[in-house]
C-alpha cells in the first residue's frame, strides 16, 4: 500500500521517496476519501505548516480545488493531499493519521522533526 507522490511541475507519479516522504495512514486515506467524495471533482485536502500556536508552528487543513505550482501530491484510494514545498521541509518523514477515540476525531501528524509540542496538541516546535 505505497503512497504515491508527484510534483506539479513534473506531472509524473512515483513512489514516495523515503528521505522526504510524507505518508498517509490507512485511517487517514479512508477519512480523506470519505470527505472528498462529497466535494466537487478535483478537490484535495491541502495540509500546510504556518507560524503560530504556542510552540511556533501549526498545521492548517483546507479543502481546495486548485493545485499550486510545486505542490507535492499524495494520492491513494480516492484520497488526495497537497503539500507545498515550504511546508514539506517541516514535515519530512511525517505520517498523516486520522484518529477516532474517546477524546474525539482528528487528523494527527506524527512528525519526527517536531522537538516539542504544546499541551493542547495543536502546535509544535522544530
Amino acid at each position: 500500500m505505497a503512497d504515491h507522490i508527484a510534483s506539479a511541475d513534473q506531472g509524473a507519479t512515483t513512489q514516495a521517496p523515503t528521505a522526504q516522504g510524507v505518508e498517509l495512514s490507512d485511517a487517514a486515506v479512508r477519512r480523506i476519501a470519505r470527505i472528498l467524495a462529497s466535494e466537487p471533482a478535483g478537490t484535495s485536502l491541502r495540509i500546510s505548516v504556518e507560524g503560530g500556536g504556542c510552540s511556533g508552528f501549526q498545521y492548517k487543513y483546507d479543502l481546495v480545488t486548485e493545485q499550486e505550482e510545486g505542490d507535492i501530491v499524495l494520492a491513494r484510494d480516492g484520497a488526495s493531499v497537497l503539500v507545498d514545498p515550504v511546508s514539506l521541509q517541516y514535515m519530512e518523514g511525517a505520517v498523516i493519521d486520522f484518529v477516532d477515540d474517546l477524546m474525539g476525531q482528528s487528523f494527527q501528524i506524527r512528525n519526527p522533526l517536531a522537538t516539542a509540542g504544546c499541551g493542547c496538541g495543536t502546535s509544535f516546535a522544530i
